[in-house]
């Protein structure tokens, strides 16, 4: 009987002293290990993405003519798109470049005017 007791106990105590160094590391460990505060502090994701190391795109929108009156223009330079904006914060329309022509969009996504592009710009 004591034998079969012995056996029901042995794996308990065998998983308890396996976990008891996992366990007890962070307590050991203390904070001064899981805050490293000596090294020079590193920028936060949101820093960086407020200033990206790599340069803006710039292009040259010279081409697109055409511009609604009292909207305000605003470039998206990675899409070669022209956004126009009511002076209310509408959305007014867009211009984008498509091979040898410019498109003018309305706000509905209609085609309004197209304009040749300059040769020289391709």
């Amino acid at each position: 009987m004591l034998d079969r007791m012995l056996r029901g106990l042995t794996l308990p105590f065998c998983l308890a002293a396996l976990a008891a160094p996992v366990l007890a590391a962070p307590i050991l460990a203390g904070p001064a290990l899981a805050d490293d505060e000596d090294g020079p502090k590193t920028p936060s994701m949101h820093q960086m993405a407020a200033n990206p190391p790599v340069p803006r795109a710039r292009k040259d929108f010279s081409q697109f003519r055409y511009r609604p009156a009292g909207d305000k223009v605003v470039e998206q330079s990675d899409a070669n798109r022209l956004l126009f904006w009511t002076p209310e914060g509408t959305p007014d329309g867009y211009a984008e470049r498509r091979g040898d022509a410019i498109f003018y969009y309305d706000r509905a996504g209609k085609v309004t005017r197209v304009d040749p592009a300059d040769p020289a710009t391709y």
